[in-house]
């Protein structure tokens, strides 16, 4: 598959070298040009390219969005318009403290920024050390560290969990873009939670069984 990635910070590196060693075509852009990046680029080899912030954007049939989330705005909004866009992003704010959304989440906040994207929430949960240490491509899915993925349109959240899978981790289908979002975002109930696949997907029935009051649900605890 071809994926464009926009920021090659520490969540857009290790996302390229994650998904070069899975054999996709990667293409790896920064706000400040694709000279920056032919060093970081011969490392990961002949999968991978520098390329400007809008040709990541055209390369990708999935795009990677890794840059600070109170640069949303910047985004190209043109390019990405079709496209699935994964949102990898979270709402911290200079001093790492999070931003107040009132009622909305992150997400949400960001597909107002790009009308018409495919967008969807993932690659956020974990710190870029564990995603680079934690998958286990050997190892059945239900053992496997969980990444959760949230979004509205179906097909392409089966894309981006082909992803996850290909890179090791445990795909898990936490919702819609607004609720899913809301769990898995910085702040959530199930951000940066080490848990395998098969203890998400009990936690996320229990919660929807205590929220639709089923018989004997009890009340549903988050890890």
């Amino acid at each position: 598959m071809r994926v464009g990635i926009i920021g090659s910070g520490n969540i857009g590196g290790t996302l390229a070298k994650l998904l070069v060693d899975a054999e996709h075509e990667v293409a790896l852009s920064h706000a400040s040009g694709p000279e920056s990046l032919l060093g970081e680029v011969a490392a990961l080899g002949p999968r991978a390219r520098a390329v400007t912030v809008v040709k990541a954007a055209e390369f990708g049939e999935v795009v990677m969005l890794a840059i600070p989330w109170r640069s949303r705005d910047e985004l190209p909004a043109d390019r990405l318009r079709g496209k699935i866009a994964v949102d990898a992003m979270n709402p911290f704010k200079p001093d790492f403290s999070l931003y107040d959304l009132g009622d909305s989440t992150s997400s949400e906040e960001v597909a107002k920024a790009l009308p018409g994207a495919r967008l969807v929430k993932a690659f956020n949960t974990l710190p870029a050390k564990e995603l680079a240490t934690r998958g286990a491509r050997d190892t059945p899915i239900d053992e496997r560290i969980a990444l959760l993925v949230a979004g509205d349109d179906q097909d392409a959240k089966a894309m981006v969990a082909h992803l996850v899978q290909d890179i090791g981790f445990a795909p898990i289908d936490a919702g819609s873009l607004r609720d899913g979002g809301r769990l898995q975002q910085a702040g959530g109930p199930l951000y940066g939670r080490l848990i395998t696949g098969a203890d998400v997907r009990a936690v996320l029935r229990s919660a929807e069984e205590a929220r639709r009051g089923a018989p004997g649900a009890g009340a549903a605890q988050h890890p």
